[in-house]
């Protein structure tokens, strides 16, 4: 029965992308005969042992953030096989503020994983034939029982406010618009940092279309998720969110920023992209959207066709394809 490790920096109990991910690769692995340990980046290689031994193979989500336990895991077990998984921080921030650890980390590994497929255009030549492309799985919403029919057009958020999400960007699209239009914003996540709070409420304040609801539990986001008409993702930055994932595979329709997180994920034809923090092509869409059925229903038979690449036994295969490239068997 293979051992495994799985660091993340995210804490316990956190709805954080890199603790989601742990925790259902914790599942994945299970299914595969896996004994896995979930540990914290904060603490040091013994965290990583199981009943005393060492792993087999340790996986650690985020190069920057762990890298005091990837090396400490490198010197400790050094005959075990070290995956990095890498975030979009660690690819579009920390690769050039702190390109050191970000380097020494990528040097440790034996194997690399991106969760989109244009990560490579942005990782150094050298590494690429260590990475291996792993997308992030989702479930299948429950079926949405008829209901009222709404006579608002909601836009769903869903992420953590953060400077990397360009949280605010889809409720200042909808401000100032003519009392005709029906859009609505509805945002679903908790502060990053108190500002981020701040700026919500008083965008709350001054704009009757924007609604901050904070952070929720999973089961009241895909519920959101399933009465939604659009979902807005601003990022500035992403290493291939989940949430991408699973509108894919809830069927619904997704407007992007045009980065390569979300690129690598939905396709370079996708019909929904918008340029990065570009308040009037985001509002020039969602008026479409609103507008005009048939373009939201491209957008939804577009997702819809990138839903089987988001499925759990995609994920599982691919994790055993990472595995089986470090040598081991499951």
């Amino acid at each position: 029965m293979l051992k495994v490790a799985l660091i993340t920096p995210a804490r316990r109990g956190s709805h954080a992308g890199n603790r989601t991910t742990a925790t259902r690769w914790a599942g994945l692995l299970h299914d595969l005969g896996c004994r896995v340990r979930v540990a914290q980046s904060d603490g040091d290689a013994d965290g990583c042992r199981l009943d005393g031994q060492p792993p087999d193979l340790v996986l650690a989500l985020h190069a920057v953030r762990s890298h005091a336990a990837i090396r400490a895991c490198r010197a400790a077990f050094p005959a075990c096989p070290l995956v990095v998984v890498l975030t979009g921080t660690d690819v579009y921030r920390f690769q050039h503020s702190d390109p050191e650890a970000f380097l020494d980390s990528l040097a440790a590994s034996d194997a690399l994983i991106g969760l989109h497929d244009c990560l490579a255009e942005d990782l150094p030549p050298r590494c690429l034939s260590r990475l291996h492309v792993v997308h992030q799985s989702a479930l299948p919403l429950p079926p949405r029982a008829p209901g009222p029919i709404r006579r608002s057009f909601e836009v769903l958020v869903a992420g953590h406010l953060r400077e990397e999400k360009d949280s605010l960007r889809a409720a200042l699209a909808v401000r100032d618009l003519p009392s005709t239009s029906r859009l609505c914003v509805v945002q679903l996540g908790g502060a990053h940092r108190p500002e981020w709070a701040e700026a919500a409420r008083e965008e709350m304040a001054g704009n009757a279309r924007y609604r901050w609801l904070g952070d929720l539990p999973r089961w009241r986001v895909r519920q959101w998720m399933a009465r939604a008409r659009l979902m807005v993702i601003s990022s500035r930055m992403e290493g291939g969110a989940n949430v991408v994932s699973e509108a894919c595979v809830a069927g619904l329709p997704v407007v992007a920023s045009d980065i390569p997180g979300n690129r690598g994920l939905l396709g370079e034809d996708y019909a929904g992209y918008f340029p990065v923090a570009d308040t009037a092509a985001l509002r020039a869409l969602l008026c479409r959207a609103e507008a005009e059925p048939a373009f939201v229903d491209r957008l939804r038979r577009q997702v819809l066709a990138r839903a089987p690449l988001f499925s759990p036994a995609a994920e599982r295969e691919a994790l055993v394809r990472v595995i089986a490239a470090c040598g081991l068997t499951v």
